[in-house]
C-alpha cells in the first residue's frame, strides 16, 4: 500500500518518489528543475509558435537502492528548505516579468559603465522611451517566452529605435526593430506602395526573433548574435576568422569592430542593468501592467484610417501607433486583412462597424498609370490637383511617374468593389527623374537642316520643326538662329565642346561644287 510521495530538487533536475509501507523510496519520475514563472493562462491573438531552442534532455537516474534514495531525498529536501522558492504568483508588472526571464550572461566592461552613466543622467529620455514601449512590451515578452528565448531581448528596441515603429535611420533601416530593405524582404516583410511590414508590430517582431534565433544558432553566443544583428553575420564571421587565423580568441570582447557595434551590446547591457535595478541608478520606470495592450481585429473591406479610428473610439495618432505600416489614408483589406486595436476598443469597433450598414468605408482606391506621365498630367486624368496627388502618393519634385505605377486616387461614390489582392499586395510606385528642358538659341551652320540639328542635339526632328514653325524637311541658312528646348546637361556639354559647322561640299545635279 502506498502511504505517500515526495519531491526533491537535485542539481539540474527534480525527483518524484513514492514511499512504501516499509519505508523504501521508489523513483516515479524525473523532471527538469526550472522555476515556474507564470501559471495563469495568457490572453493572446496569435497562434503558438514551436520553440526552436529546446532544453537539454534529462538523463535517467542510475539504479538506486532504497538506502541511497533515502539519502538523496533527504539531501534534496534539505536543499529545498535552504534555497529561496520561486514565486508561483503571476507578476502584475511587465518589468518584473522581464526580470524573471533574464537568461543571458551579463557583460561587464568600461563601455557598459559609460552607457549606464549616459542613460541614468537622462531620466526623462529613458522614461519617455519606456512609456512609449507600453503598447508593445507584453506582446514581445509573450513571443520570447513561446520561443524559450532570453527575456531581456524584449529591451532591444530601446537600443534600435527607442521603441518608435516609425523610426528610419540614415541607412534606410525602418521600424521598431530597424530592418534594412533587403533584410526585411529576406524575412518576408513586404514593402509596397501601400504598406511597409518593417514597421508592422506583429510582422517585424516575428522577423526580428526569427533573425535573432538564426544568429544565435550560428554563433552559439548571445553577445555575438547581437553584434551580428547590428553589424551583419558576415562581418562578425570574418572578424572571428581573422582572430582564429591569428591564434587569438574569437569571443565578442576579443573582436575588432566598428565603433557603432562596439557600443551596441554595452548599450543593451546598460538598459538591462537599469531595468534590473532602477533605484540603483536613480531611475523610475513607468508602471506597465502584465496584460495585453492590443488585440487583432479582422477587416473584410477597404476602410479609411480616419473612419477606423473613429469607429474604435481612438485618436488617429493612437491608431497609427498600433498600425504603423499603414502609411496611406486607407487600409486595403486584400493586403492588410487585420488591424490592431487597444484591448478595450476592439469590441467597440466591431459593434460600430456592424451597425454602420452598407455605407462606403473607403474614399480612396488605386489607379494604374497607363504610360510614363508627369504628375500634373496624371492628376488631371484622375480629377485631382497636382499637389494633392504628390502629397498622397509621396511623389517628390522633378520626378516622372513610370508606366504601371499604382497611385492612390479618390474613389467614386458609385464604385462598389475594393482593390484587388494582386494590386493591394504587390502595387509599387516607380519613378524616374524628370528632365527639365531649357530654351536655347543656336546658330545654324552652312547646309544645316532640321534633321541634322535634331541628330546633333538628340531630339526629334518633329520637335525641332515645331519649335521653329518650319517643315520637318526644312534647311536653315548659315548663321540662322534656331530655337531648341534641351536638358540643362546637354546645353552645358554642347557649349563646352567646339562648334562643328557643316563645311562639307554640297552636291548639285551630279556636279561637284568648286572650292
Amino acid at each position: 500500500m502506498l502511504i505517500g510521495c515526495c519531491l526533491a530538487w537535485l542539481p539540474g533536475y527534480a525527483v518524484v518518489a513514492q514511499v512504501a509501507p516499509d519505508g523504501v523510496f521508489t523513483q516515479i519520475a524525473q523532471v527538469a528543475a526550472v522555476p515556474v514563472v507564470d501559471i495563469a493562462p495568457r490572453a493572446t491573438a496569435t497562434p503558438t509558435l514551436t520553440p526552436t531552442v529546446r532544453p537539454r534532455p534529462i538523463e535517467p537516474l542510475p539504479p538506486t537502492t532504497a538506502a541511497e534514495m533515502t539519502d538523496l531525498l533527504s539531501i534534496g529536501l534539505t536543499e529545498v528548505y535552504a534555497r529561496p522558492v520561486a514565486s508561483l504568483q503571476t507578476p502584475n508588472d511587465i518589468w518584473e516579468r522581464i526580470r524573471r526571464g533574464f537568461g543571458m550572461t551579463d557583460l561587464s566592461s568600461e563601455l557598459v559603465r559609460d552607457r549606464e552613466q549616459w542613460y541614468s543622467t537622462r531620466p526623462d529620455y529613458l522614461f519617455r522611451m519606456a512609456e512609449r514601449s507600453h503598447k508593445y512590451l507584453f506582446y514581445i515578452v509573450e513571443e520570447l517566452e513561446r520561443r524559450n528565448m532570453p527575456g531581456e531581448l524584449a529591451l532591444l528596441p530601446f537600443v534600435e529605435s527607442a521603441f518608435d515603429p516609425q523610426a528610419v535611420s540614415s541607412a534606410k533601416a525602418a521600424g521598431m526593430w530597424q530592418f534594412m530593405p533587403a533584410t526585411g524582404k529576406q524575412y518576408a516583410l513586404k514593402q509596397n506602395a501601400f504598406r511597409d511590414d518593417r514597421r508592422d508590430v506583429l510582422a517585424s517582431t516575428r522577423a526580428a526573433l526569427d533573425y535573432l534565433q538564426k544568429l544565435y544558432e550560428m554563433f552559439g553566443d548571445w553577445h555575438l548574435a547581437l553584434a551580428a544583428y547590428n553589424w551583419g553575420e558576415g562581418s562578425v564571421g570574418r572578424a572571428m576568422l581573422r582572430n582564429q587565423q591569428a591564434g587569438q580568441p574569437s569571443r565578442y570582447v576579443d573582436l575588432a569592430m566598428p565603433m557603432e557595434t562596439r557600443f551596441y551590446v554595452p548599450k543593451f547591457q546598460a538598459i538591462k542593468n537599469i531595468v534590473a535595478n532602477p533605484q540603483a541608478f536613480g531611475t523610475q520606470l513607468p508602471p506597465i501592467q502584465n496584460h495585453p495592450f492590443f488585440q487583432t481585429v479582422d477587416i473584410k473591406r477597404d476602410i479609411d484610417v480616419a473612419l477606423a479610428a473613429k469607429l474604435a473610439g481612438v485618436s488617429v495618432s493612437d491608431f497609427k501607433a498600433l498600425n504603423p505600416s499603414a502609411s496611406r489614408p486607407v487600409i486595403l483589406a486584400a493586403g492588410t486583412p487585420q488591424i490592431l486595436l487597444p484591448w478595450d476598443n476592439a469590441q467597440t469597433f466591431q459593434d460600430k462597424l456592424a451597425a454602420f450598414g452598407g455605407g462606403r468605408l473607403a474614399s480612396w482606391t488605386v489607379w494604374m498609370a497607363p504610360t510614363n506621365m508627369r504628375p500634373a498630367d496624371a492628376a488631371k486624368r484622375v480629377g485631382m490637383s497636382e499637389s494633392e496627388l504628390r502629397n498622397i502618393n509621396s511623389i517628390p519634385p522633378r520626378m516622372l511617374i513610370r508606366a504601371g505605377s499604382s497611385l492612390l486616387v479618390p474613389r467614386a461614390s458609385s464604385m462598389g468593389t475594393d482593390v484587388a489582392e494582386r494590386v493591394a499586395d504587390q502595387g509599387q510606385l516607380s519613378l524616374s527623374p524628370e528632365q527639365v528642358l531649357k530654351r536655347s538659341a543656336v546658330k545654324a551652320g552652312r547646309g544645316e537642316t532640321v534633321a541634322s540639328l535634331a541628330k546633333r542635339y538628340r531630339v526629334s526632328p518633329a520637335a525641332v520643326a515645331e519649335w521653329n514653325k518650319v517643315s520637318a524637311t526644312a534647311t536653315f541658312k548659315a548663321g540662322q538662329t534656331v530655337v531648341l528646348y534641351l536638358p540643362a546637361r546637354t546645353i552645358q556639354t554642347q557649349s563646352a565642346a567646339p562648334r562643328q559647322l557643316a563645311t562639307k561640299p554640297r552636291h548639285r545635279s551630279g556636279q561637284l561644287a568648286k572650292r
